[in-house]
Parts: C-alpha cells; sequence; structure tokens
C-alpha cells in the first residue's frame, strides 16, 4: 500500500536542466518510479549522453532541446506533449545558474538580470506552460528546484544575486500553491545544501571554502545529488499528496544553525 504511493506509473516527468548532475539524478529517480520522463536541456552533448544513460537502464526518455528563459519554447514544448498524448502530469523546476564571491558593489547588470532571468522567469515560463495543461486535467505536481541560500546569507562567498533568486523561487512555490491546490496541481520546492559534484570539488577558491561549509553543518558533510532526487522523488509522487507549498530543506541540517 505505501510503496505503491512512490510509484509514478503512467505519469509524464518533465525535468528541465536534465542533461547532467541534480537534474539527471532526477530523470533517474522518477524514471525507476515508473514515469516517462522527458528532458529539457540547452546543450545537446548533455543530452544526448543522458538520453543514451537513461534509455540503457530502460527508461522510456524522450528529449528536447531548449533554453528556459523562452517562454515560446516552453509554451510550445507543452504544446507538443498534450498533442502526443503524454501531457505533463509532473515538471521538475531544475535549470539554474550560479555565482559566488563577487561582491554585490561588483556584480554588473547583466550578471544580475542574467541570474533573474534563468532562475526565476525560466521557472515562472515553465510552471505556466506545463501547470496549464495540469489545470486543465485537474491533477499534477511541480518540484522546484530551491536553496538552503533562498533563507541564509551563505559563509564566506558573497553571492547575493544567486540568494536573491532562490529566495524568490520560495516564495513563488508558495504562491503558485495556494492558487492552483483548487485545480489540483500541488507546487512544493527543495531546499538543497552545497552538493559535492566534480566542478564544485574543482574549484580553487572552494578549497578554503569547504571547511567552513562542513563546519557549519551538523551532519558534517556536503550532499550528494540522488539525495536531492530522493526527495523530488517524494514530492512529485502521491507520497506526499496532502503537501503543497512545502520548501523542504535538503541540507544536513545546515540551517538549524
Amino acid at each position: 500500500m505505501y510503496q505503491e504511493r512512490f510509484r509514478l506509473d503512467g505519469e509524464t516527468a518533465v525535468i528541465t536542466g536534465g542533461g547532467r548532475g541534480i537534474g539527471l539524478c532526477c530523470a533517474e529517480a522518477l524514471g525507476e518510479a515508473g514515469a516517462r520522463v522527458v528532458l529539457i536541456e540547452a546543450e545537446e552533448a548533455a543530452t544526448q549522453e543522458a538520453v543514451r544513460s537513461l534509455t540503457g537502464q530502460g527508461i522510456e526518455v524522450h528529449a528536447f532541446g531548449g533554453d528556459v528563459t523562452r517562454s515560446e519554447r516552453m509554451e510550445q514544448i507543452a504544446d507538443e506533449l498534450a498533442a502526443r498524448g503524454m501531457a505533463a502530469t509532473i515538471l521538475v523546476n531544475n535549470a539554474g545558474i550560479g555565482q559566488s564571491g563577487v561582491a554585490c558593489e561588483d556584480v554588473t547588470d547583466a550578471d544580475w538580470l542574467r541570474m533573474m532571468d534563468v532562475n526565476v522567469n525560466g521557472v515562472f515560463w515553465c510552471s505556466r506552460a506545463f501547470g496549464r495543461h495540469m489545470i486543465r486535467a485537474r491533477r499534477g505536481s511541480v518540484v522546484n528546484l530551491g536553496s538552503m541560500s533562498g533563507t541564509i546569507a551563505n559563509r564566506p562567498q558573497p553571492q547575493t544575486p544567486y540568494n536573491v533568486s532562490k529566495a524568490a523561487v520560495h516564495h513563488l512555490t508558495r504562491s503558485m500553491a495556494a492558487e492552483w491546490a483548487a485545480h489540483g496541481v500541488r507546487v512544493n520546492a527543495v531546499a538543497p545544501t552545497y552538493i559535492e559534484t566534480p566542478m564544485v570539488l574543482a574549484n580553487p577558491l572552494n578549497q578554503d571554502r569547504i571547511p567552513i561549509w562542513l563546519n557549519d553543518t551538523p551532519m558534517g558533510r556536503m550532499g550528494q545529488a540522488p539525495e536531492v532526487a530522493a526527495a523530488v522523488l517524494f514530492l512529485a509522487s502521491d507520497a506526499a499528496s496532502l503537501m503543497t507549498g512545502a520548501v523542504v530543506p535538503v541540507d544536513g541540517g545546515y540551517t538549524c544553525w
């Protein structure tokens, strides 16, 4: 009975930025649970490799090239899926960018606008495009990738634009949840800690930062992408059927201190 609530058989799960990292892990998790997976990825090479990997795991996967900042492209993909008889019932807004180590007074207009365009506008454009089809069907689940940075000011590195963008994602989550609950559509978010990836570990600036991050984390370690994907699976599934408007920390206790 309870295991069945985590199953996603017959669902269509759209994952933005699904070609690598957390997005790819989300695709694996939702696909293993039985969902048909649809990747939206701007980089063709990453998309092709992800499709090969997922197909090799026996997951049904479809892929579209697209930039989440182009609202008309997101509408086109949403409508095309519906026309094929596989309208999105799950949306994971994973696509995003980061920037750290730049003080507020040194942030350029272009950097600020780009951060908001991808991390905030992109989430809204995708939610609007795919959410319309969920509303028509009177069922659906949206899971946004927020961040613990949406509730704190990180240290030692300054990263105000990123923090502000994720705070916006958190409140967008709550606002959409309040509006769409009457239509049978749930909207939640996860708020991860620092995730251990090759890119993070290879950044020479992080060698002095990582010990501070770990010291500030009760569990004393960074997160792994599959740990975030597992939380996304929970929120996407009927196991979380009474949850909407939640921003779930996946942060090793970082925000407890």
